[in-house]
């Protein structure tokens, strides 16, 4: 069985998303730049806290760009698996900033809304219009990368929150403007942070089951356990441990006790068969058996040391 289907035909696709994401790292720079001044000559913060938002994305960008590259490097003697787990961390430290400024943003908000301001409401809607134009493209270059990559994932929300903040901004501006309601700055602003609060936690939550080498959601222990057990000359499996190293790898590593002293080549016939189950079932891409034949140890399925 090969252990590396798949992973020779996404060289040209990794480069495509790298490109991308430079450009959005190149369009969120111009945004932000122009938000920070356009915040502070309006007085208005959802456009500042837009900009900070928008800030944060083009940090998270670089974190993806980076982890995008690293992952692609190969596998040393220091590190057997490589930087597989880059994009996976990438996802993690973008959730958790996603979260930390939004409850920044939070703060920032309810302290306005005691003492509203007036705001200077034309440069509010002109840099929400650009707002909403360079995400969009962004959004756009992200989308499809961002349905099967955590990392991309990331980055795409990112975008994604931050071009409906700019709508909000946008919408805020026109009430300002037509009939100074200036407290709309600050509801749009706990509005745009209580989203991000919401998309993050979910992204720190998967990511955080890989790190932490949690089973898989879609891989039932139990039931794959019966189903070794029911192979022929197997007495039972223990030992299991199953996790992820990624999005696109999955291990499973277990002990099996043989009923008989089979020989190497008799494993190699089962150990086969295992491999070729688990990856049509379960998608498990990388088995490793340790086979045993009235070995002295603890035959639980799951073994805590």
């Amino acid at each position: 069985m090969d252990h590396h289907h798949g992973h020779n035909h996404s060289h040209h696709h990794n480069d495509l998303k790298g490109r991308n994401l430079f450009i959005s790292i190149l369009l969120n720079i111009l945004i932000t730049a122009s938000q920070v001044v356009g915040g502070i000559v309006s007085g208005s913060l959802a456009l500042l806290s837009d900009a900070l938002h928008n800030f944060s994305d083009v940090l998270s960008l670089i974190v993806s760009y980076i982890a995008n590259k690293l992952a692609k490097k190969k596998a040393s003697a220091h590190r057997t698996f490589g930087y597989k787990r880059a994009e996976i961390l990438a996802a993690f430290i973008n959730a958790s900033t996603l979260i930390i400024v939004a409850i920044l943003l939070i703060i920032e908000a309810i302290k306005r809304f005691q003492n509203p301001e007036e705001i200077e409401s034309n440069l509010v809607i002109w840099l929400s219009l650009l707002g909403i134009v360079a995400n969009g493209l962004s959004v756009l270059l992200l989308k499809k990368d961002s349905e099967a990559n955590m990392n991309m994932r990331s980055a795409y929300l990112h975008l994604l929150t931050d071009m409906m903040a700019s709508v909000a901004v946008l919408i805020g501006g026109l009430l300002m403007k037509f009939y100074q309601i200036y407290w709309v700055d600050s509801a749009l602003t706990l509005t745009i942070a209580i989203y991000l609060i919401w998309m993050g936690y979910d992204l720190l939550k998967d990511s955080t089951k890989v790190l932490m080498l949690f089973t898989p959601d879609s891989v039932p222990i139990k039931q794959i356990v019966k189903e070794i057990n029911a192979f022929e000359k197997i007495k039972n499996v223990h030992h299991v441990h199953v996790w992820q190293l990624n999005e696109e790898e999955i291990h499973l590593e277990a002990h099996i006790d043989f009923n008989e002293d089979i020989t190497l080549s008799q494993f190699d016939v089962i150990l086969r068969e295992i491999e070729e189950f688990v990856f049509k079932q379960y998608h498990i891409n990388h088995v490793n058996i340790q086979p045993e034949f009235r070995k002295d140890d603890v035959k639980d399925v799951i073994v805590q040391d």
